[in-house]
C-alpha cells in the first residue's frame, strides 16, 4: 500500500545513522540545524490521535510513520503525552523513517490563564518530568512551554510568565546536563500580539532568559491567495532581525475545499526558506472539525465504540483523504530547500545580536520591556501596576479552575483557528470604528 522509497529527508536521515541515532537538532542563530551540519527545514503534521498521549501504541505509531513518510513528513508535533508511559516503541517508529518531535510540555492543568496568569513549581515539575520522559530521544527536535497561552486582544499579560516558564525549563535543561534541547513557544496569530510577542521572549542581554525559538500558528493563505495576498509576506518582514529561529507550528486552512496547500511553494521555496524554518500542517487525523490528512474508517456511533472520540475511529490502518493528502505530497515532493551549511554559517551567527525588547504601546502590548521576570510562584496582581504587576503567592483556586476549563483537547481546540482569527481582527476593526466616533 504505502510507497516503499522515504521522504528526501528521512533518506537524508536514515543513510547518516541508524534509527536509535539519528543526527539531532540544534538552534543556531536563526536557523536550526542537524548535527551533521545541515540546515533542517520542517515538513510536519500535528499527530494527536488521543486526549491524553498518542505515542505509546507500538503498531499504530508504526502504520502512521510509514504513511508520513510516504507523505514527505520529517517532522510530528505531539500535543499532550503522559511522562510516565514508555514511549521507546513509538519514539523508534519514527526515527526509522527519519521523522522528528515537536512535543508540548504543558498538561490539561498545567497551562498557563490569561485571565490571571501565574507560574508556579507545580507547572515546573510537570513540564520537567516531560523533559525527563524524552531528552534522550535523538529524534526530539524541540519543546514548547505553551500552545496560544495569549489568544485575547490583551493578553500580553501572560508573556513575562511564558517567558519566565523558558528560563526556568532551559536552566533545568543545563543542570541535567541535557543536550541544547531548543525550548520554544508556539503562538496564536494575533495582529496586536505580533511581532511584539516574538521579539519580547527573543530579546535580552542574558541568552538564558530567551527562547531558542518562536513558532506562530497561521491560518491566514485560505484557498487561491499568494504570498503577497495572504499575508506572508508580512510574516518575512516581522521576522527580519530576529536572531532565533521562526517556523510555522500549525496551517491549513481547510475553508474552502479542497485544501490545496500551495503555501508551501512559499514557506519551503524562495519566499521564506531565508527567513522562516518550515511548517507543520494541522492535522493528521480526520475527525469533526474535518482538518484530518488521514482517516482509521468510516463514522460510528461514539456510544457503542469507546476508541472512536465523537465517532471517529482513533486507530487502524490510515488511509489518505482525498484529495487533501494527495495536494499536500505533491508539494512536499518538489520541494526540498537545503539553506547553508553549519560551517558556512557559524560566522554570521556569532554576530548575531539580539531583537530589541518591544515598547509599551497604547491599548496593545502593555509589557514593560525593562521589567524583570516573574520568579518561581508568582502571579498577575492586576491592582500592582506600578510594580510590573507581578504578586506573590499561589493563585487563588478560581484561577486553577479556569486554568482547567480552558484547556481541551487540541483536536477540539483547533478546529475554528481561520475563523477565529477573522472574529478578532473583525472586532479590533469594530473598537477602532468606535473609538473614530
Amino acid at each position: 500500500m504505502f510507497v516503499k522509497t522515504l521522504s528526501f529527508a528521512a533518506l537524508a536521515a536514515a543513510s547518516i545513522a541508524s534509527a536509535a541515532d539519528l543526527p539531532t537538532i540544534s538552534a543556531v542563530g536563526s536557523k536550526f540545524f542537524f548535527s551533521n551540519g545541515t540546515q533542517y527545514y520542517i515538513k510536519g503534521v500535528a499527530y494527536q490521535l488521543t486526549d491524553q498521549d498518542p505515542l505509546i501504541d507500538k503498531k499504530q505509531c508504526t502504520l502512521d510513520a510509514n504513511m508520513m513518510a510516504d507523505l514527505g513528513a520529517n517532522t510530528i508535533r505531539v500535543y499532550h503525552v503522559d511522562p510516565t508511559a514508555n514511549h521507546d516503541d513509538c519514539m523508534a517508529a519514527f526515527a526509522n523513517v527519519g521523522i522528528y518531535l515537536f512535543l508540548d510540555l504543558d498538561t490539561f492543568d498545567t497551562q498557563f490563564d490569561q485571565a490571571l496568569p501565574y507560574w508556579n513549581q507545580t507547572q515546573l515539575s510537570a513540564f520537567e518530568a516531560v523533559l525527563d520522559a524524552f531528552h534522550g530521544y535523538s529524534n526530539l527536535a524541540g519543546v514548547f512551554v505553551a500552545n496560544e497561552a495569549m489568544t485575547m486582544l490583551n493578553g500580553s499579560d501572560t508573556a513575562p510568565f511564558v517567558k519566565a516558564a523558558i528560563r526556568d525549563v532551559k536552566s533545568y535543561r543545563q543542570s541535567k546536563k541535557y543536550r541544547n534541547i531548543p525550548v520554544g513557544y508556539s503562538g496564536a496569530d494575533i495582529p496586536t500580539l505580533r511581532p511584539m510577542l516574538q521579539n519580547y521572549l527573543a530579546c535580552g542581554s542574558n541568552a538564558a532568559d530567551a527562547a531558542d525559538f518562536f513558532s506562530l500558528n497561521v491560518y491566514e493563505w485560505c484557498g487561491k491567495s499568494s504570498f503577497d495576498v495572504s499575508g506572508y509576506k508580512q510574516l518575512v518582514a516581522n521576522a527580519t532581525g530576529l536572531q532565533i529561529p521562526i517556523f510555522i507550528s500549525e496551517t491549513g486552512c481547510r475553508i474552502p475545499k479542497p485544501r490545496t496547500f500551495d503555501d508551501q511553494g512559499s514557506i519551503l521555496g524562495p519566499d521564506m526558506e531565508n527567513t522562516w524554518s518550515g511548517a507543520i500542517v494541522y492535522e493528521w487525523i480526520e475527525e469533526a472539525n474535518d482538518y484530518g490528512l488521514i482517516s482509521y474508517g468510516p463514522t460510528v456511533d461514539p456510544t457503542s465504540n469507546t476508541a472512536a472520540l465523537d465517532g471517529y475511529p482513533r486507530s487502524g490502518t490510515p488511509s489518505p483523504v482525498s484529495p487533501d493528502y494527495s495536494n499536500l505530497k505533491s508539494h512536499w515532493a518538489t520541494l526540498h530547500p537545503t539553506g547553508v551549511s553549519l560551517s558556512a554559517y557559524s560566522a554570521q551567527a556569532a554576530t548575531l545580536t539580539p531583537i530589541a525588547c518591544p515598547s509599551m504601546t497604547p491599548n496593545g502590548w502593555a509589557v514593560n520591556p525593562t521589567a524583570s521576570l516573574p520568579s518561581l510562584g508568582q502571579t498577575l496582581d492586576l491592582a500592582a501596576t506600578s510594580t510590573g504587576g507581578l504578586g506573590g503567592g499561589k493563585p487563588s483556586s478560581t484561577a486553577k479552575q479556569g486554568a482547567a476549563a480552558a484547556m481541551k483537547p487540541a483536536s477540539v481546540l483547533r478546529g475554528g483557528n481561520e475563523v477565529a482569527g477573522m472574529g478578532i481582527s473583525l472586532i479590533c476593526v469594530m473598537l477602532g470604528f468606535l473609538f473614530w466616533l
